[in-house]
């Protein structure tokens, strides 16, 4: 109480000490960083491993089991999961969350420094995830300019939008790389006696640079010496001299061999942007960047580029800008801030009336958000739609505290009291009351900081801005307040207090309260009622793990079947397109045919694979969400390519999970009960209603040329196996035989490879020629059999036994909950055996591991609201009667959201979490002032009474301030809103229905506690 009396008595140091905190506050809000969501940090490593030309066999037999039995056993290791494939291999290691990544860097590199891997073989990579390896921007660039080639236009363009602040690089897909490719005759090579080895010998050993040992000179100095042999031209190779023929002494060069040329490198992927030519460019920031910096500054440049003479005619399509996204979500929730802030502020007009008590109340609003600025800004928080939306959760309560002192002063002041009377006594009969509802409103919020994993990450920072928030507000109330009200507030004309008790609304609300006390059973019999009807309807009101978020960005990816050409592929991707063009939501479509981003960022590419990137006009713009869109198209672009083609629509959401989409994966060590399995349960999950879409890894195969050596014939010729594979690698793939400079220092690549009319099919593959050891040359069908056999596209394995996984995409109007009821019913029904296990991913495993946390947050915050509460009135009897209040929130979290049609997500059980803290404030507020009336000797029937009809004005002020506050946030409007909405409904249904029964149900449960009232709580006259 002294720091009120203080701030009475000394309004200047108040003041001054007021306008410090806003210069503070003002200067931290602007170099507090601008995020979407709070930096994730997920405990996960990957190791890749390249082995050029080995089988899917091959690269899991020798390189996947080596690994993976030495990383399984790494501190703190939670799965191995991982993927062989034609060449390369991926390991996915996921860790507990408490595992320091730094720590564990060194003992991965140690295991795979001391796992054997086989010759061939590219040394393993270990990758750390970061979330700078992803792009901030992705854009295409299409049209036509005087430089010609789009692809030359993107180059120029990259090195001058490499050098915006903040950008670390500027990735281009499909851009041109021209490289020198000599391409052999065959029959040449026959008739001259040659091999492909001997070219690229020759090319070796003609372009060279080797330095000497140092000469020293006549006059004392010391010279390096380099041995210099370079080719730097076309014509160099071509005139390279193979041997001379010792019949005319006629030179053989290159030329006489292979056709020599400067070319572009062979394409196997093509771009466009809304049917025209293009390149994409994605956008990579710095670690410590801000990305809506990045963003503004990157456009800044680009538009500046564009806007040059040389570029006319080009244009850039942004794909997805997550700073653009940021700065739009920021924004949102900012104004919905600012709206919720304005609401809360009419209901102080309203019930205060008067022009001077509301805005000494509306002060608390902008005065807690600016020293909640200052805290997160030293706290190392950054501005995301996670701490704002913390920030427009509790705007309605910063005033909760002011308004209970404001209300109380106004009460003591219509009593007749002089003004600095009226703030000092109506101060502090309240100052215990909403230090204790501050405290148990933050108390809630403890559990969510031990909170483990994702929902821990995402969620700490938001609760830890709600609570700044609350002991700013709460500070302000007992500082602030009393100091303007001291000072502006003047002594009615009249007895206020009298009139409001003569008031028909006030004597019906008592004698309301008169009637419920007199019919308890009624009251709790019906409460109960309510109750068990509101708890069974919350069961179906279905589950997610966080609601998705309309980013008006989705890709299609495209697979055809294993073995499809290009062509094939890029006549499916044109149907897709012309379907895409015909909806007057696309704003722009880029097609990548021949494999998928991120095969291209490994360097990989099919032919059988596309992927589309769709992005939508702004929501704003449009009348339908991201998830309506993709309901309506997918059917029609499925019917348009056929049922032989893959279409699947995938999304993504700011939280990184992927909507409408479930996965799991059977793993079993035993090969064939495991492929049983699948079998059962695909047919199983066929069956259930609402599936777009279900694939399996187990029934993707690749038809490939297996060439079996004749171990006999091939030694009868003198060639062993591993020459005779060793030949049919170079001349399928080619070699690369050195890098040559050209005169205008330009570096390009040699590769010597065989015309493709040598090597363009079987039959010309079986006509291949291998010299023996004799100088003669036999058949590659000689010595080896030819066929074309499947093989296993990938092989797939988790925790070092066979795994399969299945995703199941579904309809955007069935919850995750819903879905997994229907797969779990699926898979009971298959009688999938003991020995093959099955295990969630994605969202699902999310939700599951989430599920005991958050059940565990809300008993902790329970039982911590009692242990304030408890240490608050020095008593275990009182806290109790408050508690009856928590139950009561279900009621309205249900009709809340079931009338939205709002499923259960952790953003609901966060809702409940603060609605656990909010709702015993208004049963604090009432069981306190009923205990200081019993104590200056009022009986207790009259004290319950009396001070409920007292405290339903500043109750129900608090609550449609919190409510209203809320609405803008309940109602979702805009891009970035959608996490945090199921918070809005959940927080306003349960107050609604608490603040509702609160003053019912509470004075009813205090009087069968008080002694007095026990038997009959009536009046005692």
């Amino acid at each position: 109480m002294k720091i009120s009396d203080f701030s009475i008595k000394r309004p200047v140091f108040t003041t001054v000490i007021m306008f410090l905190i806003l210069i503070l506050g003002g200067v931290s809000f602007f170099k507090i960083p601008v995020t979407l969501i709070p930096d994730l940090n997920p405990p996960v490593a990957v190791v890749v491993t390249s082995y050029p030309g080995a089988s899917s066999v091959e690269v899991n037999e020798k390189i996947t089991k080596p690994l993976e039995e030495s990383l399984s056993t790494l501190p703190g290791i939670k799965s191995v999961k991982s993927t062989s494939q034609e060449g390369a291999n991926f390991i996915l290691m996921e860790f507990e969350w408490s595992t320091d990544m730094d720590d564990i860097e060194l003992d991965i590199m140690q295991r795979i420094d001391l796992t054997t891997i086989p010759e061939g073989a590219l040394k393993p990579q270990y990758l750390k995830f970061d979330p700078a390896q992803f792009p901030i921007i992705q854009l295409s660039l299409s049209g036509t300019s005087t430089d010609g080639d789009i692809r030359l236009v993107a180059e120029k363009l990259e090195k001058e939008l490499i050098r915006t602040d903040g950008v670390a690089n500027v990735n281009i897909s499909g851009s041109l790389v021209e490289e020198v490719q000599i391409l052999l005759n065959q029959n040449a090579l026959e008739e001259k006696g040659l091999t492909q080895s001997d070219i690229v010998q020759l090319i070796q050993a003609n372009n060279i640079s080797l330095p000497g040992n140092p000469v020293e000179t006549d006059d004392k100095k010391s010279l390096t010496t380099r041995i210099v042999s370079t080719l730097t031209s076309v014509e160099d190779i071509k005139n390279l001299v193979i041997t001379v023929n010792p019949l005319d002494g006629k030179k053989v060069t290159i030329a006489d061999i292979a056709t020599v040329e400067l070319t572009e490198q062979d394409q196997n992927s093509e771009t466009r942007a809304n049917n025209e030519p293009a390149v994409l460019l994605s956008v990579f920031q710095e670690s410590n960047a801000n990305t809506a910096d990045v963003s503004i500054a990157f456009q800044q440049a680009l538009d500046e580029q564009l806007s040059k003479k040389e570029y006319s005619g080009i244009k850039a399509n942004i794909l997805f800008d997550q700073g653009d996204y940021i700065q739009v979500a920021i924004d949102n929730i900012g104004t919905t801030l600012v709206s919720g802030g304005i609401l809360a502020m009419l209901i102080l007009f309203i019930f205060l009336k008067g022009i001077r008590s509301p805005i000494i109340v509306g002060v608390a609003i902008p005065y807690s958000v600016i020293v909640t600025f200052v805290l997160m800004y030293f706290a190392g928080f950054s501005l995301n739609i996670m701490t704002l939306g913390a920030l427009a959760l509790g705007i309605g309560m910063l005033v909760d505290n002011s308004i209970v002192v404001i209300e109380n002063i106004e009460r003591h002041l219509g009593l007749g009291k002089d003004p600095k009377e009226a703030t000092y006594i109506g101060t502090k009969e309240v100052i215990g009351a909403i230090t204790a509802s501050t405290l148990t409103t933050v108390a809630v919020f403890v559990p969510v900081v031990f909170l483990s994993g994702l929902i821990g990450q995402i969620f700490t920072e938001f609760a830890l801005t709600i609570s700044f928030s609350l002991f700013a507000s709460l500070v302000v109330a007992i500082t602030v307040i009393p100091m303007m009200a001291s000072r502006m507030l003047k002594k009615p004309k009249g007895n206020l207090e009298a009139k409001r008790r003569r008031s028909k609304a006030y004597n019906n609300f008592e004698r309301s309260i008169k009637w419920s006390l007199s019919h308890r059973a009624i009251i709790l019999s019906l409460t109960a009622i309510l109750l068990v009807i509101s708890t069974v309807g919350l069961f179906r009101t279905g589950t997610e793990f966080l609601p998705a978020t309309d980013e008006g960005f989705v890709t299609i990816a495209v697979r055809l079947e294993n073995g499809s050409s290009i062509a094939a592929t890029d006549e499916v991707v044109k149907k897709i397109e012309g379907k895409l063009q015909e909806e007057k939501d696309v704003e722009v479509y880029v097609s990548f045919v021949g494999g998928n981003q991120e095969g291209q960022s490994r360097g990989t590419s099919r032919s059988n694979l596309a992927e589309i990137s769709v992005k939508l006009i702004p929501l704003d713009e449009r009348e339908r969400s991201i998830f309506t869109f993709v309901d309506e198209v997918q059917p029609k672009v499925i019917e348009a390519v056929g049922e032989n083609v893959e279409v699947n629509f995938n999304l993504q959401t700011a939280a990184g999970s992927a909507p409408n989409s479930l996965s799991f994966t059977l793993t079993s060590a035993n090969k064939e009960q495991l492929n049983n399995t699948v079998n059962k349960v695909t047919k199983e999950i066929e069956k259930i209603n609402g599936i777009t879409k279900i694939r399996n890894d187990l029934t993707e195969t690749i038809d490939e040329v297996q060439m079996t050596v004749k171990r006999d014939a091939a030694t009868e010729y003198g060639l062993a196996p591993a020459q005779i594979a060793q030949t049919v690698n170079n001349v399928t793939r080619g070699v690369f035989a050195t890098q040559i400079i050209s005169e205008q220092e330009e570096v390009y690549g040699v590769y010597v490879k065989y015309d493709e009319a040598y090597r363009n099919s079987v039959d010309q593959l079986k006509q291949l020629k291998l010299r023996t050891p004799s100088g003669l040359y036999v058949s590659l069908q000689d010595v080896a059999d030819i066929d074309v056999a499947k093989g296993p596209l990938t092989i797939r394995r988790v925790n070092q036994a066979g795994a399969v996984t299945f995703t199941v995409k579904y309809d955007s109007k069935i919850s995750l909950g819903e879905m997994s009821n229907s797969v779990d019913a699926a898979i009971e029904r298959a009688q999938v055996p003991n020995n093959v296990s099955v295990s969630f991913g994605g969202d699902r495993e999310l939700l599951d591991n989430a599920k005991n946390d958050m059940i565990l947050a809300v008993l902790l915050a329970v039982v911590l609201v009692y242990i304030v509460m408890a240490a608050q009135f020095e008593s275990y009897k009182y806290p109790f009667v408050i508690m009856f209040t928590v139950p009561l929130i279900v009621i309205g979290i249900f009709f809340g959201l079931f009338t939205t049609n709002t499923p259960i997500s952790i953003s609901a059980v966060i809702g409940v979490l603060i609605l656990v803290g909010i709702v015993v404030n208004n049963g604090i507020v009432l069981v306190e002032y009923i205990n200081q009336r019993k104590a200056e000797g009022m009986a207790s029937y009259e004290a319950i009474t009396t001070s409920v009809r007292d405290r339903v004005r500043p109750i129900l002020m608090t609550a449609l301030t919190t409510i209203l506050g809320l609405v803008p946030l309940a109602l979702g409007i805009g891009e970035g809103t959608e996490i945090n909405q199921p918070m809005g409904i959940s927080v306003i249904g349960g107050l609604i229905s608490s603040t509702f029964l609160t003053l019912y149900v509470v004075p009813v449960i205090y009087s069968l506690f008080d002694k007095e009232t026990r038997k009959s709580a009536t009046s005692q006259d």
